[in-house]
């Protein structure tokens, strides 16, 4: 098993258009994800959050209220309007710490294609190879599962009525 990579794939029944904004509005991507940026995302910037609960699953929310407050920047590496959005962070809580020049970051990209019946998501986080030896495993087995739950997350989001 490939311990450097994460990819999760759904296809989501809303127009490519809807899925874009709930991805690059960070308003709109605090909201199913769990945290409150500061501000928009801008490409080649940072872009400053903290951890609170989703606003579209109790249940997780719940399992997110441990870490309510903390810390999570996002470093935006790419906007491609209506493709592709990416950015790099810390995945291990003890990062920003332990790194403070970034170089145990991994990368997350959101793709998105036409699919029958709606937009297909993919998210792939690379670069699990940088993150230290010690914290390895576990931030890569806690990640595969939150990004299981995040593709869940967006979904349900989706489901809403648009800017509900």
């Amino acid at each position: 098993m490939n311990q450097n990579r994460i990819e999760k794939q759904i296809v989501l029944k809303a127009p490519r258009e809807r899925v874009w904004q709930a991805i690059v509005d960070s308003r709109r991507f605090g909201t199913w994800f769990g945290i409150e940026f500061e501000g928009p995302f801008v490409e080649h910037a940072r872009t400053p959050g903290r951890i609170v609960p989703t606003q579209v699953d109790d249940k997780v929310a719940a399992m997110q209220e441990p870490w309510v407050g903390m810390a999570c920047d996002f470093f935006v590496e790419r906007i491609q309007p209506m493709d592709r959005f990416g950015f790099r962070w810390y995945a291990y809580p003890e990062g920003p710490d332990e790194d403070p020049d970034g170089n145990t970051m991994t990368l997350v990209e959101f793709h998105l294609q036409d699919a029958d019946g709606g937009t297909r998501l993919t998210i792939t986080e690379s670069g699990f190879e940088r993150v230290p030896a010690a914290h390895r495993a576990k931030a890569f087995t806690d990640n595969e599962g939150g990004w299981g739950m995040q593709v869940q997350l967006i979904a349900k989001y989706l489901e809403r009525p648009a800017d509900a």
